[in-house]
């Protein structure tokens, strides 16, 4: 019996010394993770906010084609409105999520004798620039309007019902200037 427990000695140290250097090993691997985790993530930061700072600026300076088309149209001379700005319904969305905006910009609106079809909040709320969107056959409406507010962007709604435009004919959405 001395000689088995003998033996059973024997063996524990062992035992321990292997979860001792199981630990430090994993300890040690935890920390060179961490360690090029740090230095990997860095650099990849900085690239990944360098290219949203240059997406953020192509989208900003660069618009689409159809906005860079509706301005080329707005060069040209406007055809004479053939609707009064009372018969002409005004469509307001918040597109930069200021409260308040959409309603206020509305009152203005009637104060210049446009109707209103309504103010509410657009879907997105990261429009860069307002503009000025027109049914079709109310272009010239449309530039009108665009006049009034003091606005360069103006283009055709396309795919829109009129029952999305609350009966307007118009539709202006506010953006962050």
């Amino acid at each position: 019996m001395e000689a088995s427990a003998a033996a059973h000695e024997l063996v524990r140290p062992w035992r321990r010394a292997t979860v001792v250097a199981t630990l430090i090993a994993a300890v040690e691997l935890v920390l060179l993770i961490v360690c090029a985790a740090v230095i990997v993530a860095r650099p990849l930061a900085h690239a990944m906010q360098r290219r949203a700072v240059t997406q953020a600026r192509k989208t900003v300076f660069s618009p689409p084609a159809p906005v860079r088309k509706a301005l080329v149209q707005q060069k040209a001379a406007p055809a004479k409105p053939t609707h009064s700005r009372a018969q002409t319904k005004v469509l307001v969305l918040n597109g930069n999520g200021q409260t308040g905006v959409a309603h206020a910009e509305a009152v203005k609106l009637e104060s210049l004798g446009y109707g209103i079809a309504g103010a509410a909040d657009a879907r997105r709320h990261d429009y860069a620039t307002s503009l000025v969107m027109y049914r079709p056959g109310f272009r010239s409406e449309g530039m009108r309007l665009a006049h009034d507010l003091h606005l360069t962007v103006v283009g055709p709604l396309d795919g829109v019902s009129a029952s999305t435009l609350q009966g307007g004919q118009l539709a202006v959405i506010l953006g962050a200037r």
